[in-house]
């Protein structure tokens, strides 16, 4: 397993994500999750990812339960606050609390701020409900070894967090694939995340396992550069070639999957050019097939009566297209104005006279927000 240095700890390159557990029905299969986080552990991997919300908040519990039967210094376990959802907001002391109960541990080696996005930005810098006090207290007392975040948000609101909390952020977790690096503008992150010298924890390394299900035109060429790789291994070899990646989470849900992930970390082999070079363009091939094409000249902004950032709700609109939906378009929608949505578009199509890319603007906004 290779082995990343991190304030004087070693962590496993790859990290066992717990949010997509073996289950039988609705339950967590626990036989199964020992199983796998026996050979994991067996295999070197000593980082394991669990949050307040994952499993309708059975995964903390099971995992508490599997890694007691462990020395606790074999093993590094991460938990969350869950400011994702504003109800918790006002809740820290009584949820870190209770996490650490349902953990069995006496502190955590790795804790976050759960999911910095547009919708609760302003609760995580609100002095008012004390998160940022309670929880590098927390830190001070060793109940919590190392703090960090993670984010969804957009680069601005990344940037806010970071000029808030920055001092004190010790890693940073992200979506960071080969194909968000530009769809999600990942890239950004990783640019300010290095010129703050703040190592990268990456989550979501397969899109969910959507990047194992490429097309074949698209399979054929990556199979043909490199025949002895699965399309998986293409993603983490990626992730390998990204300066400051410290920790690939991957949320294995069998056995079959952790194997094969753990077999791939036993070396650390970065893409050469060309094979970068070569995902870049199956990415903007990708990418270009299901999004509106728009370079940001933000001549439409300027025409826009309702004085909409039509570039950035084409930004989201094509997030939501090529993920089938998911939450983070909704989230950072749900975190405008009313009068700043798509649905304020009154149709009247001045952008649209503008649009070097003679983009349906008009019509997108329709469609945005009936999918909304």
């Amino acid at each position: 397993m290779v082995l990343n240095d991190f304030k004087g700890i070693k962590l496993s390159a790859l990290g066992m994500g717990c949010m997509r557990l073996p289950c039988n029905g609705n339950e967590i299969d626990i036989l199964k999750t020992k199983e796998m986080v026996d050979f994991a552990i067996k295999n070197g991997v000593n980082y394991f990812d669990t949050a307040w919300g994952y499993h309708g908040g059975k995964s903390e519990t099971v995992m508490g339960e599997i890694l007691s039967e462990y020395p606790r210094e074999s093993f590094y376990i991460a938990s969350k606050f869950p400011g994702y959802d504003l109800n918790n907001i006002n809740k820290v002391e009584e949820i870190f609390e209770k996490q650490l109960e349902k953990c069995r541990v006496d502190y955590f080696d790795f804790y976050l701020f759960h999911n910095v996005c547009e919708a609760n930005i302003d609760a995580y810098l609100n002095p008012e409900f004390g998160i940022y006090k309670y929880l590098t207290e927390q830190k001070r007392k060793g109940r919590i070894r190392h703090l960090g975040f993670s984010v969804h948000g957009n680069i601005d609101t990344t940037k806010r967090f970071l000029e808030a909390y920055g001092n004190d952020m010790e890693f940073a977790q992200i979506q960071l694939n080969w194909l968000d690096v530009d769809l999600q503008n990942a890239k950004a992150k990783v640019s300010l995340l290095n010129s703050l010298n703040i190592p990268i924890w990456v989550m979501e390394p397969l899109r969910g396992g959507s990047l194992v299900k490429i097309a074949q035109k698209h399979s054929e060429i990556l199979n043909s550069l490199h025949p002895e790789w699965s399309i998986a291994e293409w993603s983490f070899r990626y992730l390998q070639s990204v300066p400051g990646v410290t920790v690939t989470l991957s949320g294995m849900s069998n056995f079959e999957q952790l194997k094969q992930n753990v077999e791939i970390f036993k070396t650390h082999t970065p893409l050469t050019p060309f094979d970068l070079n070569t995902l870049k363009n199956i990415a903007k091939e990708m990418i270009s097939e299901k999004s509106l094409l728009c370079t940001s000249c933000r001549y439409c902004v300027t025409h826009c009566p309702k004085e909409l950032d039509i570039p950035g709700l084409i930004e989201l609109y094509n997030e939501h297209n090529f993920s089938s939906g998911g939450f983070i378009a909704p989230m950072a929608i749900g975190a405008m104005a009313e009068e700043k949505r798509p649905s304020a578009c009154i149709g009247c199509r001045s952008c649209e006279a503008v649009c070097p890319q003679n983009i349906k603007i008009s019509e997108m906004m329709k469609d945005f927000t009936s999918k909304l």
